[in-house]
């Protein structure tokens, strides 16, 4: 999975401080004062299922998937070909498609070939201008079947399409600027951060909770550096925090509020990356946002292997993931 600059980077007001009551940065099982645990928390459920708790007070921002468009290459007809793909597209329908490629083995161009079948993307589309199109994807397995997505909807509407796999986004955004590349499935809080951070670096972060604030945001960067968006798809690819299925069933927890309320105390770990103590959009921000105290940090990794197989296994009682993770598949 990428990692989210809304993640990965602390913003200006990001103080850097031990948080009471949640360990100290990068520990891992570290106890939390006994003072700041004021409740007997929750301790880890094992099980093979997991589930996301719902952000209900909006922590983290809105990183839903958006075509990115070279502006010299956007057309009406091009945009709503794309604009197809996100009326179709969901988080529950992304998670789906991460499973067939990441843990079902399928090929991003046989998953995206399905969803397009399957969501009738390619029926009445306009036929565009035609011409070449290359859609540019990122170094990892969703956005590369994103991208397939994209190309064979752009297919149906005329263009003779290339889908071609760039690396990250430092190498593939100047390529859309510069029209090396046409379009990109992109994902708007990030890029609006990246964009913002490439324009003005002294600029306060564009990216919302709200996606429309986002997205209007967003649109204004784009314009200052040639390009263009699509229509938002509902679908999220974000950070987001998991529990086993049995952990949610056991302690009756469906959202953050829940968590901070049933769950704040000594019993309760909280597994993620080594800087999530630090970061607004992980630990500092559970407190900040829900009051919500862990009893103990385990240092593991960014929504990866080690935190869900943690959270399988019943070490961590809550963990970091992202949003679209093929594991969150039901059933």
């Amino acid at each position: 999975m990428r990692r989210h600059l809304l993640l990965m980077a602390a913003t200006a007001t990001a103080a850097v401080v031990t948080l009471a009551g949640c360990g100290d940065a990068g520990s891992s099982g570290t106890e939390a004062p006994a003072s700041s645990a004021a409740g007997a928390g929750c301790a880890p459920v094992a099980g093979d299922s997991l589930v996301v708790l719902t952000d209900d007070k909006k922590l983290q921002n809105t990183d839903n998937v958006i075509p990115a468009i070279n502006q010299k290459s956007s057309s009406p007809q091009l945009i709503a070909a794309l604009d197809k793909v996100s009326a179709a597209l969901d988080t529950t329908k992304l998670i789906a498609l991460n499973k067939a490629v990441d843990i079902d083995r399928k090929s991003s161009k046989a998953a995206a070939q399905e969803f397009v079948t399957t969501n009738n993307i390619a029926a009445g589309l306009a036929k565009g201008p035609g011409g070449d199109i290359t859609v540019g994807a990122a170094n990892f397995s969703e956005n590369a079947t994103l991208g397939e997505i994209y190309g064979l909807a752009l297919t149906a509407a005329g263009y003779k399409v290339k889908v071609q796999q760039i690396g990250n986004r430092e190498l593939y955004e100047p390529a859309l600027e510069k029209g090396d590349i046409d379009v990109v499935p992109e994902y708007a809080a990030t890029l609006a951060t990246f964009l913002s951070g490439k324009i003005d670096k002294n600029a306060k972060d564009p990216s919302s909770t709200d996606l429309t604030t986002t997205v209007t945001n967003l649109t204004a960067l784009g314009a200052k550096v040639g390009l263009v968006f699509g229509a938002p798809s509902q679908a999220q690819d974000q950070n987001a925090f998991a529990t086993t299925t049995a952990f949610s069933d056991k302690y009756s927890v469906k959202t953050l509020s829940d968590l901070a309320a049933k769950c704040s105390g000594a019993a309760t770990v909280l597994g993620g990356p080594a800087e999530c103590p630090q970061r607004p959009k992980c630990q500092q921000g559970l407190v900040d946002v829900y009051s919500f105290q862990a009893g103990k940090f385990s240092t593991l990794d960014a929504g990866g292997p080690l935190t869900k197989t943690a959270l399988k296994q019943g070490t961590i009682s809550v963990g970091l993931v992202f949003s679209s993770d093929g594991a969150l598949a039901a059933g």
